[in-house]
């Protein structure tokens, strides 16, 4: 073996160690240290240092395209158009001749896949010179060795971005279950059933957490409030301004009882606070005298409750527009009912009268009223599980697509 044939043995085998090690850092520091900072630096001493590229460019694909590294590019170039000429390459392909400007700077393309999907591609320059054109043979030794370092790396990138989209997903998950825990300690747990009235509710949430909101609170003189209502959208937002609305009517009641137009206006006050102006809450809140059988109301936008005597009916409709939607009300028109003995007030929310079967059909205020009068002398617990039973006939396969909620108060 002649002495050039040694010195040429002698810097592959150089090169080969440079590969070796350049790649064991950029793993080390995947695994140990992971910073994008650092990896960018150490891929950018491997191409320019020791694989001795004097131009490159690395695009790798996050949630959009971006840049990884790039060194010697003469010319600003749009991502758009970068893409757009890379759509032809699937595999490692020498560039000799292009029309694009911006791919002049390069004669190497290695593009990375995952799953049939592009996710980075490589552009480099050995040549010093432009005015050389280097040989195809110049590069193979490297193609492999870039492919797998560049696919490292990136993979390594979205692995991680995955592993953080998971931990998120398992904190979203750990609020949800604690939303849904706090807002279920906010419902009453135990409502009446005596000579006096019989009080009760069924509510079922489509999520975990849910927008629907009904409650009952015992006052002073055999007064007794009983409120519904409905966050306009749906999901954690909906939910925690619900959560927050009911703790704050509960916190009012608590220490001073307060006129209901008055009261209104501060939930009002609350939503458009809490919200941002962004939600709303239709709200039906009422007070029951047991001593005068007067039962006086606020409407803010909520579905008509159902006032009966078994036989007639009609709507409580008197009130405002719901709250949050505007920094003050309008108007409050409070509403007033003398309540017979054996009167039943039917709250519900939007869930049931809105709920389709799969022919499109609504379930409407009709039907529900007539299992209200149908099944008048049972108590409102059955009543309340038979209007779900057939809620459930009229969806049939269908999944409830909102909160469901049905309050139901008969006075003796």
């Amino acid at each position: 073996m002649t002495v050039e044939s040694l010195d040429e043995l002698k810097a592959q085998l150089e090169l080969q160690d440079k590969k070796l090690q350049s790649l064991l850092e950029i793993t080390n520091n995947l695994h140990h240290d992971f910073s994008l900072e650092n990896v960018s630096k150490t891929l950018d001493f491997t191409l320019r240092e020791q694989l001795g590229y004097v131009k490159f460019l690395l695009i790798y694909k996050d949630e959009n395209w971006q840049v990884l590294v790039k060194n010697g590019v003469r010319i600003r170039y749009e991502m758009s158009d970068v893409l757009q000429d890379c759509e032809r390459f699937q595999k490692p392909t020498f560039i000799s001749d292009s029309a694009n400007e911006w791919l002049q700077d390069f004669q190497l393309v290695v593009p990375v896949f995952h799953e049939a999907e592009a996710i980075a591609y490589l552009f480099v320059n050995k040549n010093k010179s432009n005015d050389k054109i280097l040989a195809a043979e110049d590069y193979e030794e490297d193609i492999r060795f870039l492919h797998t370092i560049v696919n490292v790396v990136v993979m390594a990138i979205l692995n991680r971005k995955m592993m953080r989209m998971e931990l998120s997903e398992q904190a979203l998950k750990k609020e949800i279950r604690l939303a849904s825990t706090l807002q279920n300690m906010l419902f009453p747990t135990e409502l009446p059933s005596n000579t006096k009235m019989d009080i009760s509710a069924k509510f079922i949430q489509r999520h975990k957490v849910g927008g629907d909101y009904y409650d009952f609170i015992p006052l002073e003189n055999e007064k007794y409030m009983l409120c519904i209502g409905d966050v306009s959208g749906k999901g954690i937002s909906a939910a925690m301004l619900m959560s927050n609305f009911q703790a704050t009517l509960r916190t009012i009641f608590k220490y001073e009882h307060f006129e209901l137009d008055f009261l209104v206006q501060e939930l009002n006050k609350t939503v458009i606070n809490t919200s941002g102006g962004e939600k709303f809450i239709t709200f039906f809140i009422a007070i029951f005298d047991a001593k005068t059988r007067k039962l006086t109301y606020v409407n803010a936008g909520h579905n008509h409750p159902i006032l009966t005597d078994g036989i007639k009916y009609h709507f409580l409709k008197d009130g405002t527009i719901g709250l949050g939607m505007l920094d003050e009300l309008p108007f409050i028109k409070i509403g007033e009912e003398d309540v017979p003995p054996n009167t039943t007030l039917v709250m519900y929310t939007d869930g049931v009268v809105e709920l389709t079967n799969p022919r499109g059909e609504y379930f409407e205020i009709n039907r529900l009223v007539n299992l209200v009068h149908a099944f008048y002398p049972l108590k409102m617990e059955d009543i309340n599980n038979i209007i779900f039973s057939k809620l459930n006939e009229w969806r049939e396969q269908k999944d409830l697509t909102d909160d469901t909620a049905v309050f139901s108060c008969r006075f003796f």
